[in-house]
Parts: C-alpha cells; structure tokens; sequence
C-alpha cells in the first residue's frame, strides 16, 4: 500500500485540525518544515531554507543548537516538571545568569511561559506596588496577546481584543514618518518627549502605575530610538513616581548585538520582560525582572499571581543551556559584528541600488527595510508588493519576516558573513524583479 509522503500528511493533518493564529483559516497554506540546523531549515522534500526570520525573530542561538539540546536531554532524565513552589538548582541557576547580565539591584525573576505573559504579569506587579491602575504604552508596539497585553499593544491586534481597562497610548520617535513635523533626531527626541510629558499630564500622574515601551519596537518596524529618548521617558516618569517597564521580548539576549538592547542606552528599567531569545524558544519560557524595591513590596505581602509551568526544569535547561553557550561563543559579539560589518553596509548598499527602500533602519541582528511607493511621498507599497517579495524569498530558498510594507532581516544571532552574502544575493534579485512589475 502506498504511504503518502511525510510533508502531505503534515499538511492535511494541519489544515484538519490545527487553527492558527492571527489569520482567516479558508486561505492557510503554511510552510511545512521538518527540521533545522543553525541557520537553514528544511521541508520535507529536503529543500533548504535559510531562515532569516528566526521564526517569530526568536532562535537567537540558531536551530538545534547541541549544547541547548543536550541541556534540555540531561534535564529530562534527571527531572522534567516541578511545582514552581519548590526550590531546584536549574532554576536557580537560569535566574542567576539572567539577572548577572541585568543592570544591579535587579535580582529576583518571576519565571512566565512566555513574552505575554512576562508583560501581564510585570504590569501587575507595576499596579500593586505603586497602588495605581493605569498604564501607558506606544501605539507602535505589540506587547503579547493576553488580556492586558494586547491592550497595551498599540497596534491593529487591540482593537478587537479591547476588555482590560486602566490602558492609554502615545506616540513615540520614527523619524521616517514623524507624527512631530521633525527633521532631525534631536528634533524627533525632544518633541516626542513633550509629547509624552503632556500625555502624562492628562491622564493623570497619580493614576498611572508604569510606561511600558519595548526598547526597540520590533513588529512596529525596528524602531531603535534616538539618543536621550529612553533617558528622557525614565526622567519623565521618576518625576511622578511612575515606574519604567521595558519590554526586551524581542530585542533582548543579542538581537541588537547587547546582552539587552537597553545596554545601548542611558537608562535604568525597573522592571524587564523577556522570553524569546533567552532559550530560542526551544521550551516556551519568559519572565519579568524585578528592581529590589519592587521585589520588597512582596517581602511581607502576598504576590497575587503565578503559573503551574513557572520556571519548568526543561525550560530552566534550555535557558542555561544557551546563555552559557552565547558567552562561551561570543554570540553576541557575532551579532553586533555582523550587523555593523555585513548585515548594515550590505542593506545601505541595497538601498543606494532599490528606489523601493525607503529606508534602513537597525543594529546587531536586527534591521527593517521600509519599503516606499515613491522616494518623495514615503508611500507605503501596496500589500501585493510585500507578497512578491515574501514569494520571491521562498521562491528562492530564503525564510523573510515581513510586516506592513517592511521586510524585517533578522537572522539568528549566529549567523554567519558568508549566510548574510547569500540573503543580500536573494534580497537584491527579488527587489529588481518587484521593481520591474510595478
């Protein structure tokens, strides 16, 4: 009897039972893939793809890496799952190489199954030390999809989820397309900074318990901000006793070429979020970071949360696994040589060559080309010339991240010159082939 292949069973059991996320289900035809190594993955026909999407821009280490996997085996023969009431050394030991790389004073984690979860939580523990309700967050920003998570996010995804109450917005830096009329970054930083003290000021400063802000916006476009701005926020809301909740989701453990992006940047959070890169997504885990005088509220006073998977020992495997891994290899420093080194030039020189960028934005391993209907204008291209390009990409064996009228580069943080030479080859024959269609 004939046995169809492994890739058409995988897709006709995923299209019978699996419901996918953020999409309409009539129209799915996902990518189906069978394995990875590093920098590729690969189907079930055996095509290759390099993946610089790092997937949901989260295998910062790289596809079955052999320390993380072998960390995560040793952990599941020893013990695979415990209370998160009890006390175990890899758990101990994942908060302790996270919070080493933590600014000082931050030292205590609460262990989340993911980034969603991280920011739920960290706004709860933002509200109840602070006895305050309110939080306030930038309309480019994507925060996770639970409850108060997703109203936090400023983006589309809100509008249809919006049931937590005690959220306002404001907008923050992108130059690009100014909503300040700024030609310059220090006009951009200042005037974005008025703007946010004034929003401050109307909606109450003894109501709002926290700014919530990812460092570099991610899904938003790779929004780094300009200097002074982060410093500005801390110095606007130590002025009201408002506490700074930076979101590292994304942007954390060397996807801007920093331990955390916020390293880049003159300021002090009082609470971090993470997940993603901490372990690569290979057992889902997140946390929240806590400042001493935080975590102090809690000395004496129940913390009103938790997770039965809280700091699960596969999870708490992985995240040593490959924290110990990214400083034993100097994955970080590849990041942040590679992208100012490869991954910058290559993109500016891409961009001096395609009138269809509008700009090149990013560090480390984390950029964004903008994608422009006119040079003058900054039009957005049209939703079909993004799927041409995403289709171009596959077509010829790269993995894309696109989102909105953006084509996100985000290789792993391994990745190498030589990988970056080939996307940049793929970047530049599908570019030319859109433009010559429009």
């Amino acid at each position: 009897m004939l046995t169809a292949p492994s890739g058409v069973v995988a897709l006709e059991l995923d299209r019978a039972h699996v419901f996918h996320s953020w999409s309409a289900q009539g129209s799915l035809q996902p990518l189906t893939i069978a394995g990875g190594l590093g920098c590729e993955v690969w189907d079930d026909e055996g095509r290759h793809y390099l993946d610089f999407s790092s997937q949901l821009v989260n295998i910062n280490i790289g596809h079955q890496h052999p320390r993380v996997v072998a960390a995560i085996a040793e952990q599941a023969q020893v013990l695979t799952t415990i209370s998160p009431a009890h006390a175990n050394l890899t758990r101990g030991r994942a908060a302790q190489l996270i919070t080493e790389r933590a600014p000082d004073g931050l030292d205590k984690v609460f262990f989340t199954n993911g980034g969603a979860d991280a920011n739920e939580n960290a706004m709860r523990l933002a509200r109840l030390h602070t006895g305050r309700s309110k939080i306030l967050s930038a309309y480019r920003s994507y925060h996770g999809n639970t409850g108060s998570a997703v109203v936090a996010t400023g983006d589309w995804r809100r509008i249809p989820n919006e049931f937590a109450h005690g959220h306002a917005h404001f907008f923050t830096p992108y130059l690009f397309r100014s909503d300040f009329w700024a030609s310059t970054p220090e006009e951009e930083c200042a005037r974005a900074l008025e703007h946010l003290a004034r929003v401050v000021e109307c909606e109450g400063p003894a109501s709002i318990a926290a700014i919530l802000l990812e460092t570099v916006p991610g899904t938003a476009g790779v929004l780094t901000p300009p200097p002074g701005y982060l410093a500005g926020v801390r110095e606007i809301a130590d002025q009201h006793g408002i506490l700074l909740i930076l979101d590292e989701v994304m942007a954390g453990f060397g996807r801007t070429g920093h331990w955390f992006a916020f390293d880049a940047h003159d300021v002090r959070p009082d609470l971090v979020t993470f997940a993603k890169g901490v372990n690569s997504g290979y057992v889902p885990a997140g946390g929240v970071i806590i400042d001493a005088p935080v975590a102090a509220t809690f000395d004496d006073r129940v913390f009103p949360g938790g997770l039965t998977y809280s700091g699960h020992p596969l999870a708490m495997a992985a995240i040593v696994g490959t924290l110990e891994a990214m400083a034993d290899e100097k994955i970080v420093e590849n990041a942040r040589t590679v992208g100012a080194e490869h991954i910058g030039p290559g993109l500016q020189a891409l961009a001096a060559a395609h009138p269809v960028i509008g700009e090149v934005r990013g560090s480390g391993v984390f950029w964004a080309l903008e994608l422009v209907a006119d040079q003058e204008t900054r039009a957005p291209v049209a939703p079909a010339v993004v799927g041409a390009v995403k289709q171009g990409c596959l077509d010829r064996g790269l993995l894309p991240f696109v989102a909105d009228n953006r084509l996100h580069v985000v290789p792993p943080c391994v990745v190498t010159p030589a990988e970056v030479d080939r996307a940049l080859s793929v970047y530049d024959e599908v570019l030319t082939e859109v433009e010559a269609a429009l």
